[in-house]
């Protein structure tokens, strides 16, 4: 992967008020935590930029308290239980996705549902890249050939101690994971673990990217 914009946990205090601060970096074969300057310039369409970066925050809020309502409960989780807790954020990324124009994915490489399987070799990168270095919270990738014009924004997904009541040990999955996701690999995960990251396709930004100082 050549440039990327990379935003440390940090940054995200800024986000609220829709200030994206980022810097133009490259990777080196030892990655350093990346600092950002307050005083770096923004792209062009840097609004659309920042919106991306504020929705999938907020669309990560939204599954971490979801998850948190798995906190103290005792019952096995079952299939109700997922439509509770899981199904929503993947229908609020299809909402923001369609809002935008944009396309909206959660990808992992141990996935229990088929279709978050890495789309490509720049999916893989990221999430390797991710795995590698906790200190990296997301980053922007130009779109690749298949995509066309635009950027890939990927977000990186924690595990939180809730989501344990389905992403344990193989043995403490619930019954309905057993019985319904045979090829299931999103187990034997740990509180702060990668489970996995969100991919974001914006089109026809490319621009932003090419025109950065």
């Amino acid at each position: 992967m050549t440039s990327i914009f990379q935003l440390p946990r940090l940054a995200w205090l800024a986000l609220s008020s829709l200030l994206l601060v980022v810097a133009l970096v490259g990777l080196p074969a030892a990655l350093p935590p990346v600092a950002l300057a307050a005083e770096a310039p923004l792209p062009h369409d840097s609004s659309a930029l920042a919106k991306a970066v504020v929705e999938v925050e907020q669309l990560d809020q939204m599954r971490i308290a979801l998850a948190s309502t798995l906190e103290g409960v005792s019952d096995e989780p079952t299939i109700e239980t997922m439509k509770e807790v899981c199904k929503p954020v993947g229908m609020r990324a299809m909402a923001i996705g369609k809002d935008n124009g944009w396309q909206v994915r959660q990808v992992a490489t141990k996935f229990r549902n088929p279709d978050h399987a890495p789309a490509g070799p720049q999916d893989s990168q990221v999430i390797d890249l991710f795995a590698r270095h906790p200190e990296i919270t997301g980053l922007w990738e130009p779109a690749t050939a298949a995509q066309g014009a635009g950027l890939n924004y990927y977000r990186r997904i924690n595990v939180e101690a809730s989501c344990l009541a389905c992403h344990g040990t193989r043995d403490s999955r619930p019954g309905f994971v057993k019985a319904n996701y045979p090829n299931d690999k999103a187990f034997n995960f740990k509180p702060g673990d990668l489970r996995g990251m969100y991919a974001v396709y914006l089109p026809e930004l490319q621009e932003a990217l090419a025109t950065t100082p």
